[in-house]
Formats: C-alpha cells, sequence, structure tokens
C-alpha cells in the first residue's frame, strides 16, 4: 500500500525510550555481585558459629552431666567419710577402754605391792580421776605414812605425790591411829574417765594394847 502525505508535512519519527550507558550497566552488576558475595561471606558466617554454639552447648550438656555426676560421687565418698569416722570413733573406745581396763589392773597391782611394803598402813578408799589417784587410809603412826610415801615414790609408776591431811582419830580404842588423805599421779597412758573403786589391804588394824 502506498500512503500519500497531503499535509505536505514530515512524518515524525518514533521515540526511544532512553539508553543506559555501558559504565552504569557494569557498576549496577558490580552492586549486585557485591551484595551477593556478602551475603554468602555473612551466611557462611552465621552458619560457622551456629555450628560453634551447638558444639559449645554439647559440651556445656556433657560438663553438666559430669558435674552431676561427681557430686553424686561426693556425695557417696562424704557418706563413706561418715561411716568411717564413726567406726573409728568406735575402735577409739574399744581401745582406750582395753587400755583403761590393763591400766587398772597395773594400777591396782602397783597399789596393793606398795602396801604389801608398807607396814602399819591400809587404805580405805581410792579415787582415780584423769591422771590423779586420791588416797585414804588409817595408820599406826605418822612414821607409817611417811614409810608408805616412800614405797609410792620407790615405786616408779606414781609420780608427784601430794599429802592433803593426816590427823590423829584414834579409831581403834585403846590405840593411837591417824587417818590421811593424799594424791598421786598415775601415768596418763592409762588415763580413764573418773573411776572410783575401793581397796582395803593388809596389814591387819593393829588390836587393844
Amino acid at each position: 500500500m502506498i500512503r500519500i502525505n497531503l499535509l505536505g508535512q514530515e512524518r515524525p519519527k518514533a521515540s526511544r525510550g532512553p539508553t543506559i550507558p555501558l559504565e552504569s550497566s557494569l557498576r549496577l552488576v558490580l552492586f549486585v555481585a557485591s551484595l551477593l558475595v556478602a551475603f554468602i561471606v555473612l551466611f557462611a558466617m552465621y552458619h560457622q558459629k551456629q555450628t560453634e554454639l551447638a558444639g559449645i552447648e554439647s559440651q556445656i550438656t556433657s560438663r553438666q552431666a559430669e558435674l552431676t555426676r561427681l557430686q553424686q560421687v561426693k556425695a557417696e565418698v562424704e557418706k563413706y567419710e561418715q561411716q568411717k569416722a564413726v567406726l573409728q570413733q568406735r575402735i577409739d573406745v574399744i581401745e582406750q577402754l582395753q587400755a583403761n581396763r590393763s591400766g587398772g589392773q597395773q594400777l591396782l597391782q602397783m597399789v596393793a605391792v606398795t602396801v604389801e611394803h608398807s607396814s602399819e598402813v591400809w587404805l580405805t578408799s581410792m579415787t582415780r580421776k584423769g591422771d590423779s589417784l586420791d588416797f585414804a587410809g588409817e595408820a599406826v603412826s605418822l612414821n607409817a605414812i611417811a614409810n608408805f610415801v616412800t614405797q609410792l615414790k620407790r615405786s616408779g609408776y606414781f609420780g608427784s605425790i601430794e599429802m592433803k591431811q593426816a590427823t590423829e582419830n584414834d579409831l581403834v580404842k585403846g590405840a593411837q591411829t591417824f587417818g590421811f588423805t593424799m594424791s598421786a599421779q598415775i601415768p596418763s597412758a592409762t588415763k580413764p574417765a573418773n573411776v572410783s573403786s575401793s581397796a582395803t589391804a593388809a596389814p591387819a588394824r593393829p588390836g587393844k594394847s
């Protein structure tokens, strides 16, 4: 088909859209590429941190389980230690009782031997408190009491001896007698709790003159 321009004017040319320069296009591509690279890097770092965090949480869980186990072991050890302390205390008591028994026998034997070597003296009571032994007795004279003290010292078993009282009481009619009290130190290895015992030893009481 042939078209004829009756107006005698030039036909306007069709307009074209704006063109984007090559440099601007390159910058846009580089910007997008940078964003993509940054995203990839950040994602990789995030994934790494998440992995590390998961590992740390696993270690925490494991350590908590180990802590719980160790606390149970500690509780059992403390329980055993308490049982051991109770048993040791019982053993100590038994050993102390055994030592006191053997020590008491030795003490009575030493007192008996001492009285046997002290003429005209007899004991009426003997009280043991810790490492101290209190005597009470009768004698026919002050010299007999002095001899008894000497025999105690010679035995080597008794330590410091203290005379507390010695008075004439004439307990036996027609005869002069003296009552006395004294204390002596005994070996601490046989020291018991407060124990009291009474002993009456020969020689016999003097008769009437």
